[in-house]
């Protein structure tokens, strides 16, 4: 027998069981107040807890009158860190840590959800995903929360919370959290140093989806693959296996896989305020 955490519910069944349209569940989520699952074909999938969320919010819809963003507001503040398998909570997480510290920044300025996504020129849905899950930005959108924010999003990934290390072997990389689909971001170097040293792993067509620039210098080097970079919105360069460029960080910038392959950089930052 199926555990109730392993159950899956389609649109019609979920919507069934609270209460409520199958459209107004794709409303609720493009409005970032569930995201579900997606099976293989792409299919949402409700869990038990997904389900216990949406009788939430047709209570707080109807008993209350609450709109989209005050209900946002309503189930943050009453959702507990959801457990592991292990016993440990998915804030507690490396995973999901991003998210945890954009939350707090954002409750630091005493501002929501909308108030955020607002100044920044994201949908509110965005940002309410990237912070229960540390997942579903572009690049562009990660580094401007970090703007937004006053960090940088190496900080916000938690490169500057370890001990530097002096060698770091082959295979040996930690991770950023994967924020972004088709983007690995690999540390090289750790600890509070000059530079961020990271190697690039970009599926097909991975991208920063749009243009961004910060402060300092840096230096690409293209290991295998192919990648082109755009400075300035009007120059291109069409960079393969061995090829680098170096260029002053203040340009804007943007770049994206073009190979039907796997591309592999090293990326340097200096100072480090990616």
């Amino acid at each position: 027998m199926r555990s109730m955490q392993s159950v899956r519910y389609k649109v019609a069944e979920a919507a069934r069981l609270a209460g409520v349209s199958a459209s107004t569940l794709r409303l609720w989520e493009s409005q970032g107040l569930v995201v579900p699952d997606r099976s293989e074909t792409g299919h949402r999938q409700y869990s038990a807890d997904d389900v216990a969320r949406l009788k939430r919010i047709s209570w707080l819809r109807s008993e209350r009158g609450l709109n989209p963003a005050a209900i946002r507001e309503a189930l943050e503040a009453e959702d507990p860190p959801a457990k592991s398998d292990n016993g440990v909570t998915d804030t507690d997480t490396p995973q999901h840590d991003l998210g945890r510290k954009l939350r707090s920044l954002r409750h630091g300025l005493g501002k929501t959800l909308d108030d955020v996504a607002g100044e920044v020129g994201i949908a509110p849905s965005i940002l309410s995903t990237l912070e229960r899950t540390s997942q579903g930005v572009t690049f562009k959108v990660l580094h401007d929360l970090a703007e937004y924010y006053g960090t940088t999003v190496s900080r916000l990934s938690g490169e500057e919370s370890h001990e530097a290390r002096e060698v770091v072997r082959s295979g040996e990389w930690r991770a950023w959290p994967a924020t972004s689909p088709g983007v690995t971001v690999q540390l090289l170097a750790e600890g509070q140093l000059m530079m961020d040293c990271h190697r690039f792993v970009l599926a097909p067509g991975a991208s920063s989806d749009g243009a961004y620039k910060h402060e300092g210098e840096e230096f690409v080097h293209v290991l295998s693959g192919r990648i082109e970079m755009v400075l300035d919105g009007d120059q291109f360069f069409d960079l393969g296996p061995g090829d680098s460029l170096y260029f002053a960080s203040q340009r804007q910038h943007s770049w994206r896989n073009r190979h039907d392959g796997e591309t592999v950089l090293l990326w340097i930052n200096t100072p480090p305020t990616f």
